[in-house]
């Protein structure tokens, strides 16, 4: 897989030298030498200096051959442009992008070009609730602009689907259950899985089946 990072800062260095060290090929879009010199990443990572606004640096990069961009700058207007060009000037399959402020995260959606946005605020709050909270529907991620989402429920002692299975429970058509977290195991669910008080149920929705799957685990 070819990855083009917008961006070498922290958070884009990172992806650089995680995805590198997995085999996947890798080009990073910079424009402060300065930045690019003291970047820590693996050899055979590929740096291609320019502004990512612009349409002639992502050319440069090679964006037309890559599977997916990671627009990780600290800006959120530069990550939107990036975004917005790599889908529409490019095509790129997959773009991702970073939100630096969770005030513009209802920017980034298919409009801008962008399948998944990661706001670490949201995703930091989103955690925190998933930690502490009993019997009510977690917003964990957001992908393809928020047509489908991962949420997850612990389940209350008085959930509608305790002591119950899978293929006894009317899941929404729309909705998936992909995973139960039972302790310390993950259990693969399967249409005989029966569901417990504690457990903490993971589950894929669309807007349409989200309200459905929250009344189904929660009852409210």
């Amino acid at each position: 897989m070819r990855v083009a990072i917008a961006g070498a800062g922290a958070v884009g260095v990172y992806i650089a030298r995680y995805l590198k060290t997995n085999g996947h090929d890798v080009v990073v879009i910079e424009k402060e030498r300065g930045v690019v010199e003291r970047a820590d990443v693996p050899s055979g990572v590929e740096w291609c200096m320019g502004d990512v606004c612009e349409v002639s640096t992502l050319r440069n990069a090679g964006l037309d051959r890559c599977d997916v961009i990671v627009a990780a700058t600290g800006d959120d207007e530069d990550n939107l442009v990036v975004s917005l060009l790599a889908k529409q000037e490019f095509g790129v399959p997959r773009v991702i992008a970073r939100v630096n402020h969770p005030k513009n995260e209802w920017l980034f959606n298919e409009n801008w070009g962008v399948d998944l946005s990661v706001s670490t605020p949201q995703l930091i709050t989103s955690m925190v609730e998933e930690a502490v909270t009993v019997g009510k529907l977690v917003r964990l991620l957001q992908f393809e602009g928020g047509q489908a989402r991962l949420v997850e429920a612990t389940l209350a002692e008085d959930s509608p689907v305790i002591a119950r299975t899978i293929k006894e429970v009317d899941v929404p058509r729309d909705a998936t259950i992909v995973a139960v977290l039972r302790g310390d195991h993950v259990i693969m669910p399967r249409g005989d899985t029966e569901f417990a008080a504690g457990d903490e149920v993971l589950a894929l929705v669309t807007p349409d089946s989200e309200d459905d799957v929250r009344r189904m685990l929660t009852g409210a």
